[in-house]
């Protein structure tokens, strides 16, 4: 199972081919895809058409989802940040740290063209669909 990162379904859903929705193709063929609810949140509030809101909402609730925030993860996420703040890394978005915590946490690859989760794959294990570093 891998989760996929909001960068890659927004090109996804543009229409755009990359490395990355090539294998976000592949593995929704093979049903591997899961969603978390924060990326899931993130998907949704982009789209501006109903029509194409609704399609993307049935579309994705079709997936394995996980809850990805709650108590614990609060402080596992301060740590994480506090440590690449100590390697003079900033990441930019809390939800970045939500979901590349969440997936070290659950040793769930990720499929992401975000730059930002680049210092959590080297510096955290983050395990990253596409090998980035």
């Amino acid at each position: 199972m891998i989760l996929v990162d909001t960068s890659v379904w927004i090109d996804y859903f543009n229409g755009r081919k990359n490395e990355e929705t090539n294998m976000l193709d592949a593995a929704l063929a093979d049903g591997t895809v899961a969603i978390g609810d924060m990326i899931f949140l993130e998907i949704l509030q982009g789209f501006r058409n109903d029509k194409d809101y609704n399609r993307a909402k049935k579309t994705l609730a079709t997936l394995d989802q996980y809850d990805m925030f709650g108590n614990a993860m609060a402080s596992k996420c301060a740590d994480n940040y506090r440590a690449l703040r100590k390697k003079g890394v900033t990441i930019r978005k809390t939800t970045d740290i939500i979901i590349a915590t969440f997936c070290i946490d659950n040793q769930l690859p990720l499929l992401f063209s975000d730059r930002d989760f680049i210092p959590f794959v080297k510096y955290l294990n983050l395990i990253s669909v596409l090998n980035e570093v």
